[in-house]
C-alpha cells in the first residue's frame, strides 16, 4: 500500500507546524521521519492515521483520497512511544482487543481471533506470555505487545510514533534490530518517527529530514549521510566538525589542508563553512609533508572502538577527531601533545 502527501500544510493556533510537505512512500517501505524537536514529524504521522486533519493538502492511501476519512476508515495500524496497553488485560486480551472490538458484521469467530492472536504472539517471541498482565513484562516485552496488537487488524500501513524512546539503550538496539527482520518478513508499508539519528540510519530504507515543518533532505540512509545537502542534514546527521575555509578558486582552505568546493557552493567576503566530520580526520605526531593543521590534545577519551580525542588549533578552533584504536595506541597521544591534523579522505566538502 503506498502513502502520498501533497502540500499539507498544518497549523496550531498562529504556529505553522507543516509548510507544503509532498512525500511518496512506496508499498512495503520502511520510512524515517527524523528531526528535532518541533520539526513537525510527529503532527505528519498524525494526519496520516487520520488523528488530526490538516488545513491544506491531501493524503492518499493507494491512490484514494484519504484526507476527510476517519481513523477506523483507513486501516492503519499506530504504535505509541508509551505502548498504552490496557493494565487490567492480559496480554492475550490486549492483542485481541482490535479485533473483538469490530462491528459484528466484520468480526472474526472466536477461534479465528484465537488463532490471530497465538500466531502474533509467535511471530513477536512472546507465545508463553498469553496468560500474563502488562506489568509483568519488561518495557521492551511491553513495547513488542503493542506492535503485535496494532498488525492483529491486518493493517495496510504502520505508523509508528517514537516506538522505543522510552527504552533503555541496549533494548532500543536490540528492539530495532529485531523489528527490521519483522519488517522483512510482513513487508507492511511502515513509517516511524525518530529524533534519533542512529535508529532512522540503520532501520529504515528511506530517511526524511524535517527541521521547522519543512523536508529538508530524504533519500537512503547512505545518501543523506554522506551527501548532506544543506548545514542542518550535516549538522544534524551525526558529529561534525564547522571551519570556516578561504575560498581558492573551486577550493576552500583551512590552514594547510584543501578541501573541494561544491557546485552549489556560496561564498560569501572570500570565505565558505567546512564541514568534515572527525573520522575523516587524522592525527600526526611528526609535521606531514600534506597539508595540515597544527593543534593541541585537550580531552582524549579512549573508550569503544574509536578513541574520540578533542584538539583546538593554533588560530583557536575546537576539532574532534576519532581514531582508530590502534593508531591511537601508534601515537600514544596525552594531554597538551602538540600533533597535526590532516584530512584522511578525500569526502571532506564545503557547502553555503
Amino acid at each position: 500500500m503506498s502513502i502520498e502527501v501533497r502540500g499539507l500544510s498544518h497549523a496550531f493556533g498562529t504556529h505553522r507546524v507543516l509548510e507544503g510537505i509532498d512525500l511518496t512512500v512506496s508499498p512495503g517501505e520502511l520510512v524515517a521521519l527524523l528531526g528535532p524537536s518541533g520539526s513537525g514529524k510527529t503532527t505528519l504521522l498524525r494526519i496520516i492515521a487520520g488523528l488530526e486533519v490538516p488545513d491544506e493538502g491531501t493524503v492518499c492511501l493507494d491512490g484514494v483520497d484519504a484526507t476527510k476519512q476517519p481513523t477506523q476508515r483507513r486501516n492503519v495500524g499506530f504504535v505509541f512511544q508509551h505502548y498504552a496497553l490496557f493494565r487490567h488485560l492480559s496480554i492475550f486480551e490486549n492483542v485481541a482487543f482490535g479485533l473483538r472490538v469490530r462491528p459484528r458484521r466484520v468480526r472474526p469467530s472466536e477461534r479465528a481471533i484465537r488463532d490471530r492472536v497465538r500466531q502474533l504472539l509467535d511471530l513477536v517471541q512472546l507465545g508463553d506470555y498469553a496468560e500474563r498482565y502488562p506489568e509483568q513484562l519488561s518495557g521492551g516485552q511491553r513495547q513488542r505487545i503493542a506492535l503485535a496488537r496494532a498488525l492483529a487488524v491486518e493493517p495496510r500501513v504502520l505508523l509508528l510514533d517514537e516506538p522505543f524512546g522510552a527504552l533503555d539503550a541496549k533494548v532500543r538496539k536490540d528492539l530495532r534490530r529485531w523489528l527490521r527482520r519483522l519488517h522483512d518478513e510482513l513487508h507492511v508499508t511502515s513509517v516511524f518517527v525518530t529524533h534519533d539519528q542512529d535508529e532512522a540510519l540503520e532501520l529504515s530504507d528511506r530517511v526524511v529530514i524535517m527541521n521547522r515543518g519543512r523536508i529538508e533532505q530524504e533519500g537512503t540512509p547512505d545518501e543523506v549521510y554522506h551527501s548532506p545537502r544543506t548545514s542542518f542534514v550535516y549538522r544534524f546527521l551525526g558529529d561534525v566538525n564547522l571551519f570556516h575555509g578561504r575560498v581558492e578558486g573551486d577550493r576552500a582552505m583551512i590552514g594547510g589542508i584543501t578541501v573541494p568546493l561544491p557546485p552549489d557552493a556560496s561564498p560569501v567576503d572570500g570565505e565558505t563553512p567546512v564541514f568534515i566530520r572527525p573520522h575523516q580526520l587524522d592525527i600526526h605526531a611528526e609535521e606531514p609533508f600534506d597539508g595540515h593543521v597544527r593543534a593541541r590534545v585537550v580531552h582524549v577519551n579512549p573508550a569503544g572502538p574509536l578513541v574520540k580525542v578533542e584538539l583546538v588549533t593554533d588560530s583557536g578552533e575546537s576539532v574532534r577527531v576519532e581514531l582508530p584504536q590502534d593508531r591511537y595506541r601508534h601515537l600514544a597521544l596525552t594531554r597538551d601533545d602538540s600533533v597535526f591534523i590532516t584530512s584522511r579522505e578525500e569526502v571532506t566538502r564545503a557547502t553555503a
